[in-house]
């Protein structure tokens, strides 16, 4: 039998039917030509990063593992303390510092780094602490790293990946956040404990964002390949939607009662990224829900991250899946992609300063430089001026969106 490129003989006469299942990513970058050396780096050691490290080693993804954070003490104490364990695990070598060149050529970098979730705090609440960060960390990883992939575990993520890719300048589908990949396990977790199978035979996904407004996708969810509700319905057995309902609320409470009784959650994100990196780093092509750019998908209009079913690979995102959302779910998830929309608006304060440094040659009117431009957005309608360092005052003014996108 004839196969197609991809290897699909489900359509007629081989035809590839990969366009039936994925909706594919605008201007994706190609995926990354596979090497025989990969090299991971986790940008912050506190719990979070720890538990993803320790992940990674303990699963052998790579051969080089790079930690970086600012406290030099803490820093290298978890590395020897990885180190000492050498004899117990697969040979990948650990290195760490506070400068970030130390992440150099490295294939997939994850960001954990961000202030710490307090007890009943919600994940937007923290994105004002955290934005800061995102500037001194994302651009010195990407000019040590410009082929790499960007992973964002840091809360709130959605958003935390959005400004990532604007400060980045790479293709969408090589940013990707880790999304409600984690709230899709837990989700799992409770249906195959409501009706005691094993959660690897339970197909479920979350989706939108990953806090509260998140969606349960309960339309699309089978058990041992048995489409769950119409099943039930098929059957004529009785179910109660508030038994649904609560459910989805254990779903998106359960970070909220693992922080408030050990303080923080570690251990189930550490599995959750490992889980993501080893599909990525070995081009499984395996689905995930994860954070990519939703625009255009599922009558998503703005340009905001969220989460949606994902084919992930060497190249990041290589499709998002066509999966079926029925009219209460796709409304839900547009409202979900709303409140992450209404809170990057909020971001926009009367003044926020960033810096971008232009590695390549850009044009904004009549000015022309490859210098760093200090850019100034005013009030929430998102307008910008920049400067060039040379010059004492702003001559350009422009209404952009949010993120500071120009040139």
């Amino acid at each position: 039998m004839h196969k197609s490129a991809s290897g699909s003989t489900l359509g007629p006469g081989g035809l590839d039917l990969t366009q039936a299942f994925f909706k594919p990513i605008t201007n994706a970058a190609p995926p990354s030509t596979t090497k025989q050396h990969t090299k991971i780096s986790v940008i912050g050691v506190g719990n979070v990063g720890m538990a993803i490290a320790q992940t990674i080693l303990t699963q052998d993804l790579t051969d080089e593992l790079v930690l970086v954070d600012t406290n030099a003490d803490k820093l290298r104490g978890e590395m020897l303390d990885l180190q000492h364990a050498a004899a117990f695990l697969p040979r990948t070598k650990i290195h760490a510092s506070t400068d970030s060149s130390i992440t150099a050529g490295s294939d997939l970098c994850i960001v954990t780094a961000g202030a710490r979730q307090i007890a009943g705090e919600s994940r937007l609440n923290l994105l004002q602490r955290n934005l800061s960060l995102f500037r001194a960390i994302i651009p010195p990883l990407v000019s040590h790293s410009p082929d790499t992939t960007l992973l964002i575990v840091s809360n709130p993520v959605d958003i935390l990946t959005y400004v990532a890719w604007k400060l980045s300048g790479f293709p969408s589908n090589r940013v990707i956040g880790s999304g409600t990949n984690l709230d899709s396990s837990r989700f799992r977790f409770l249906i195959a404990d409501h009706l005691d199978v094993n959660a690897q035979d339970v197909q479920a996904y979350i989706v939108g964002e990953h806090g509260d407004s998140s969606v349960a996708l309960w339309s699309s969810i089978s058990v041992g390949g048995v489409p769950v509700l119409s099943f039930l319905d098929k059957q004529q057995i009785p179910y109660e939607k508030e038994t649904l309902e609560n459910i989805h609320k254990s779903v998106v409470d359960s970070a909220y009662e693992v922080i408030r009784l050990k303080g923080y959650t570690s251990w189930a994100i550490g599995y959750s990224v490992a889980n993501l990196a080893r599909s990525i780093l070995r081009d499984q092509r395996k689905i995930h829900p994860v954070s990519v750019l939703a625009k255009g998908f599922y009558g998503i209009d703005g340009e905001v991250f969220l989460s949606l079913p994902a084919q992930l690979g060497r190249g990041g995102i290589l499709g998002v899946t066509n999966v079926h959302l029925n009219l209460e779910e796709t409304q839900r998830l547009v409202d979900s992609a709303k409140t992450i929309l209404d809170m990057q608006i909020q971001l926009v304060l009367p003044t926020i300063m960033m810096w971008f440094e232009c590695r390549q040659r850009v044009e904004i009117g009549k000015l022309q430089s490859k210098a760093t431009y200090s850019v100034e957005w005013i009030g929430a309608g998102g307008t910008l001026r920049w400067r060039d360092p040379a010059e004492k005052s702003f001559r350009q003014s422009r209404s952009v969106g949010i993120g500071g996108s120009f040139g």
